[in-house]
């Protein structure tokens, strides 16, 4: 069997759950592009070249807004802060990646980073291939569901607020969903615990950073405990 279609098959069963949420997502956020007064073409091309997530919602507000390309960069590094710490863990995964390289690292989001991050790639797969199709089919979900939100999106008369608020909604299964696969809890609670605690100290708009980093350094403590337990 050609390495390419042996390595999208086994990538593809992974990237299913992925599936399902991202076309919903991605119809939500196509949706609320089209009502903001966008054009389909730009919501696609946005899926495309941002692939972001999260901060495609947050855009919609700042493409709206008065030109402020000082605020967009410090919310983008904030919203998107998580990704410092992803590239750092991914590290060895991506090393000799070759032409692989740019587009993985690119592509990684949230989800594409948990599966290459945690998925052992099946004997006789070649690792590449298989982390490039799991970034790529993601993508294509992303992408193609922003489509048909933003088709839809042309007849839609019903009150859209609150659409913009899936996203958070997903982090918060995806997080519950760790915590319930997971016998040991230590990382998950350090992360939940000093989060909460930059939050109070920082407040909703500036704690992002400082919790990221704050998750970093504990977890850097405890790495010798994490090991010794079998977490990490």
């Amino acid at each position: 069997m050609d390495v390419k279609i042996k390595s999208l098959k086994a990538a593809f069963p992974h990237t299913i759950p992925i599936m399902a949420g991202f076309l919903f997502l991605g119809m939500t956020y196509g949706i609320l592009m089209k009502v903001s007064g966008f054009p389909i073409w730009l919501s696609v091309l946005i899926s495309i070249v941002v692939f972001a997530g999260s901060m495609q919602f947050v855009a919609v507000d700042i493409l709206l807004g008065a030109f402020n390309p000082v605020q967009a960069f410090l919310m983008t590094l904030m919203i998107n802060a998580r990704h410092i710490f992803y590239g750092i863990s991914m590290l060895s995964k991506y090393n000799n990646t070759g032409k692989f390289k740019p587009y993985l690292i690119f592509g990684m989001c949230d989800e594409s980073f948990s599966i290459n991050c945690s998925v052992e790639v099946p004997q006789g797969v070649d690792k590449n291939w298989f982390m490039f199709f799991v970034t790529l089919l993601d993508q294509i979900y992303w992408v193609l569901g922003t489509a048909v939100g933003a088709i839809f999106g042309s007849f839609v008369k019903f009150n859209t607020e609150g659409l913009d608020f899936v996203m958070t909604a997903m982090f918060v299964v995806i997080f519950l969903e760790q915590l319930l696969k997971e016998k040991e809890h230590t990382i998950s609670l350090v992360g939940l615990g000093l989060s909460v605690f930059a939050l109070a100290v920082f407040g909703a708009d500036s704690f992002i950073i400082p919790a990221m980093l704050a998750i970093l350094a504990m977890l850097t403590l405890l790495r010798g405990h994490l090991i010794k337990k079998g977490v990490v």
